[in-house]
Order: C-alpha cells, then sequence, then structure tokens
C-alpha cells in the first residue's frame, strides 16, 4: 500500500493564499503556491504567503509546482517560493506566462526558467504517480484542475472552478474529461469552498457583459471601472463594452499593461488598436467619451480607489459627474475597507456602483455546481479547502448530501498531516505553519511583536522620555523631557507632562540611589510606573520609550600635565562625554554608546 500524506500550507481556514502539498511514496507534489492581501489588523503589510519551513528539510524530495490558474491566490507567492526551492514549475500557456511576469518582477529569481506548459491531455509520469489536468471554468482562461494519479486511486484537486454553460472558448469545462476521472475511482478531492455560501444561481458571465454594456450605456458622465488586472474575462467585457459605446479607454494600475500584453500575444484578448489612449489625451476628451480601467497595486483596486478618493493619485481626481463602477467581487475580510472606500468615494461627489449589489458575479462554485462536481468524481474521502471555516463546514454538509459518509470528510487546519493507512486517512501528526508576511523588500521579517507595536502605536501614539544622569554622583543632570506622538496634545496637557517629567524624575533618582545599580532595571522601572500612571490618567497605553544618557566625569593625561573634564552648566557642550542608553517601549532593552553633543 502507497504511502500518502497531504499538507495545506493554506487556503484553509482563510481566503486565498492556496498551497497544498500532497506525498507519495516520497515524491512531494506541490499544488498552487498562492498569497493573500492583508486583513485590516495587519497594518503596513503588503502581501501574507504561507510558511514553508517545514519544506526546507525535504526540499529534495519536492518534484514540482503545479499551478491551477494565474491569479494571486494561486501563484502570487511562487517567486519567493522559488527563492528557497529550485524546482520546475507546470501549468496552462496563460498560467505560465503570467508566472514569468511575477518571478520577473523579483531579482533574486528573474532568471529563473524552469517553466513548463501542460493543457488539459498533457500527462507527466513520477515514477508511481502520474499527473495529469482536466480543464474549468473561472473568470481567467485555461484554468486546469490537477489530477494525482497513484496506486491508491486518484487525488484531485480541483483548483478555483464553476459550471457556466454559456462560458466561451478557453473556458469551459471539460465535463466528459471530469466523468472519466470519477469512473477510474477517486480516492480523495480536495474542492474549492469559496462559494459554498451561494445559494442561489451565479450569474453567467454573458449576463455579467450584457450588464456592463447597459451601465456603459446610460452614464453620461465619466466611468471609472475597478477590476482585477488578471481577471482576463472581465477585462474583455470592459473592452468590449467601451468598443460599443463609443468611448477610450485608459489603463490605471502597475500590472495591468503587462498582463494585457501576455494575454494579446497568447490570443486570449482581443483590443482594437485605437481604443487605448494615456491619461493625459483623456483630459482633453468630453467625458462621456471616457473609460479608465483602474486595476491598483498588484491587481488589487480596493486600495487604489482610496487613493483617488483622498486626492493621493495625481492624475486622476474624481468629480460629480463621474461613475465609479466596481466589477469585482471583494472578499468578506476586506468588507470594512469596501464600506470605508464607498463612503470616501461618495464624499467626492462621485457615484458609486458595486455589481454585487445586483448580480452575483463570482467566479467560483455555488452549492449545485460544488455538488455536481462531487457526483462527477464520487470520491471516497473528500477535503474542502479554499474558505472560511463556516464555508469548509457548509461544504462539508453538502458532501453528506449527496452520500458521502461524514468520518470520510476532513476539515483541516493549517500543518495538520492528514495519513492514509490501512485503507483509511487520519489527521495525526501537526506542523506548525505561520503566516509569513511581505512588507516592501522584508520577507518574513515582522512578526507578531512588531505588529502588536503597530497596533498600539496607531492606536495610542508613542510617549519619549529622555533624562540625562550622572550615575558617579547620584545625580540627574537634567530634568527629564518629554515628547508624544499621537497620545495627547502636548500644549493642552501641559500638567500632565509636568507630573510625568517629576514621576521618571524620581523614579530615576531613586534607581540612582540604590546601592546596585543596574539599566536595565532602571529603565523597565520608567517604564511600568510611568505606562501605569498614564493609563490611570487617560486609559490609554501608549508605547513608552525611555531615553537615559549618562554623562561621564574622568581624568586623563596629555602631554605630560594631568586635564579634568568638569561637567557643568558652563562646559561647552561638545566636552562632553555622554552614553545613550535607550530601549523599546515594550520590547527588550539594548544598550547604545556614543560619543556626541549632549542633546
Amino acid at each position: 500500500m502507497s504511502s500518502i500524506k497531504m499538507i495545506p500550507f493554506g487556503g484553509v481556514r482563510e481566503n486565498g493564499k492556496n498551497m497544498y502539498a500532497v506525498e507519495v511514496e516520497n515524491q512531494i507534489f506541490i499544488l498552487d503556491a498562492g498569497l493573500k492581501y492583508p486583513e485590516n489588523e495587519l497594518m503596513g503589510i503588503d502581501v501574507v504567503i504561507p510558511d514553508w519551513e517545514y519544506l526546507k528539510k525535504r526540499k529534495d524530495d519536492i518534484v514540482g509546482v503545479f499551478l491551477t490558474h494565474g491569479h494571486a491566490d494561486a501563484i502570487g507567492a511562487l517567486p519567493y517560493f522559488l527563492m528557497d526551492f529550485n524546482v520546475p514549475v507546470f501549468g496552462s500557456e496563460m498560467t505560465i506566462a503570467l508566472a514569468k511576469l511575477a518571478v520577473k518582477n523579483h531579482k533574486e529569481v528573474k532568471k529563473f526558467n524552469d517553466f513548463h506548459v501542460v493543457d488539459e491531455s498533457t500527462a507527466i509520469d513520477f515514477n508511481d504517480v502520474t499527473v495529469s489536468f482536466f480543464s474549468t471554468t473561472h473568470t481567467i482562461p485555461e484554468t486546469l484542475g490537477i489530477v494525482l494519479e497513484t496506486p491508491e486511486g486518484n487525488i484531485v484537486y480541483t483548483g478555483d472552478f464553476k459550471f457556466d454553460q454559456t462560458a466561451s472558448a478557453g473556458y469551459q469545462t471539460d465535463l466528459a474529461r471530469l466523468a472519466e476521472i470519477g469512473s477510474q475511482g477517486v480516492l480523495a478531492l480536495l474542492s474549492d469552498s469559496a462559494g459554498a455560501g451561494i445559494t442561489g444561481a451565479s450569474a453567467r458571465e454573458k449576463d455579467i457583459g450584457e450588464y456592463i454594456l447597459e451601465t456603459f450605456k446610460y452614464q453620461k458622465g465619466r466611468i471609472i471601472v475597478a477590476s482585477v488586472a488578471s481577471n482576463i474575462m472581465r477585462v474583455q467585457q470592459i473592452i468590449n463594452a467601451a468598443v460599443k459605446v463609443g468611448r477610450k479607454l485608459v489603463l490605471s494600475g502597475e500590472d495591468i499593461e503587462q498582463i494585457i500584453d501576455t494575454a494579446m500575444q497568447l490570443g486570449k484578448l482581443k483590443l482594437p488598436k485605437d481604443l487605448l489612449i494615456s491619461m493625459e489625451e483623456a483630459d482633453e476628451l468630453e467625458p462621456n467619451q471616457v473609460v479608465i480601467l483602474e486595476t491598483g497595486k498588484m491587481g488589487e483596486p480596493i486600495k487604489s480607489l482610496q487613493q483617488i478618493a483622498n486626492g493621493d493619485n495625481p492624475k486622476l481626481r474624481l468629480s460629480d459627474s463621474d461613475l465609479v463602477f466596481v466589477t469585482t467581487t471583494p472578499s468578506y475580510a476586506q468588507e470594512t475597507e469596501v464600506q470605508k472606500t464607498k463612503d470616501m468615494i461618495y464624499r467626492t461627489g462621485a457615484e458609486v456602483k458595486f455589481i454585487s449589489d445586483d448580480l452575483n458575479p463570482s467566479g467560483h462554485a455555488n452549492q449545485n455546481d460544488e455538488q455536481l462536481m462531487l457526483n462527477f468524481m464520487k470520491p471516497k474521502f473528500f477535503i474542502p479547502i479554499q474558505g472560511e471555516y463556516r464555508l469548509l463546514d457548509r461544504h462539508a454538509e453538502l458532501a453528506e448530501e449527496v452520500g458521502i459518509p461524514a468520518e470520510n470528510i476532513f476539515i483541516v487546519n493549517k500543518g495538520d498531516i492528514l495519513t492514509y493507512k490501512n485503507g483509511k486517512f487520519h489527521v495525526g501528526e501537526h506542523i506548525d505553519v505561520a503566516n509569513t508576511m511581505i512588507d516592501g523588500t522584508g520577507i518574513g521579517d515582522i512578526g507578531n511583536i512588531v505588529l502588536r507595536d503597530r497596533r498600539v502605536l496607531s492606536e495610542d501614539g508613542i510617549f519619549v522620555v529622555v533624562a540625562t544622569i550622572d550615575r558617579k554622583n547620584k545625580k540627574i543632570v537634567a530634568r527629564p523631557q518629554i515628547t508624544s506622538r499621537g497620545f495627547v496634545f502636548v500644549k493642552t496637557n501641559r500638567q500632565l507632562m509636568k507630573q510625568s517629567a517629576d514621576l521618571v524624575e524620581k523614579v530615576v533618582q531613586d534607581n540612582l540611589d540604590q546601592k546596585e545599580f543596574d539599566w536595565g532595571h532602571l529603565k523597565q522601572d520608567v517604564r511600568e510606573k510611568l505606562n501605569r500612571f498614564l493609563f490611570d490618567q487617560t486609559k490609554r497605553h501608549p508605547v513608552i520609550l525611555p531615553v537615559i544618557m549618562e554623562v561621564n566625569q574622568h581624568s586623563r593625561k596629555k602631554n605630560g600635565t594631568q586635564k579634568t573634564e568638569e561637567n557643568s552648566s558652563n562646559q561647552p557642550e561638545n566636552k562632553k562625554k555622554v552614553k545613550r542608553h535607550s530601549s523599546h517601549g515594550r520590547g527588550r532593552g539594548r544598550k547604545h554608546q556614543a560619543n556626541k553633543n549632549n542633546e
């Protein structure tokens, strides 16, 4: 009997960040390598990717990365993965083209070129495992599901999918192939749960295209359309509508031009030659002649719309006659941001319209679609993936309704190891799988402590205390100086500042008077007593940063004569030798030493 293990590194109990490892007889197959956009509490974080520390010990066992489609939730983490693992990457022509774009933008791996194009007729042998593929319908062309044919039966990963009988060529599901896979015997099915909460029918892409066209027809002013850059189907519908109503199109976003060029080169997107114009050219036209396609950074338009509404985009200002038309479906985790964005746009005088208010434009399977996939596959074991827990749980209920026993359904967490033994899967071992956060060029250097401090700084601000002491003579040289940012307005809280300085002065002097003086104890004592005092007075907990400087008096010989440096108020500043001791308000203290002017 073959040894089989499955480990989710992301994509379960969360939105996005899909990545699953399937191990068959010491061969590890990586299914997707995606990212997710940060939720509200991840302050300053650009994106979040899976933590694959466990795989670094097994890098020689990884046979490749197999991609289902070209959206960020499937390929966004690939450049970072390839920094640690030099393994081949497999995907459809469109998916590989977008993966190459993602990799090219990272200098550490931009020379990587071990890409392999596959399609629904491809089968690749890896010893006892054959990897094959099947076409599915999603909002990007050439989306594939993945089949691992093992001696124990097929392991099927659907990727993102839905069923749409009106889908055009390149987006169609191969129903005959699904039936064939199911007839071969499916040991385990890992299926998309993102739409498990959709009870009604999802809108057909044909209907979505008509809805976009109708919106364009009856808008008299300028139209700013927000869409995900890699949603090729939606981009094509926007282009088609602009052509039919005689409007010119402006592309606004960091990735959109590259993605459109790539899709056009592969024949996946049709764009008339004279349709595109620059923002400067658009300013010369009447508002009813212009459509602006806004896709934002990394293809995510919501934050970009906020910048436009705030006036932070120098090229684009909203006016009373504008319509902001959002054709993407934001995740539930972004609901607060979406409502905030709506309010910000309305404040500019522009009108806002979300396609999701009237249609369900999701690219994911609804409940009927999910049960249809289950009936095609007839799996012995079922693992719902790609969604928050409530969606995984609902998908599990749908599976029970079509006859899959509850004991054969597993709602797993990140790091759970699902092991096949004696004809059964069971969750046994567990590995620690955290989130790896990307902030600027930093990869994984932001942890919970930094995020906590960012949150505290954003909520209660910072309180900096600077004191100068003469440790030898056990006295305070200069009265503590206090600076506050984001905590209270200093000018209207002078009494609080004075009381705080008095408290710090007393605490510092008490520590100087002790027989055994300790820098760490002094700073911790300042933090604790000041934190208690400030909370009593304001009910706030700012980050407290004590900066303690030491003035040293000592004798030295110069040219055979002895010279004494006196530290007094009449002494020139540059004669003083200062040690500066500082520590972060809530972290472990660090000692810094510098010879500099006393500040």
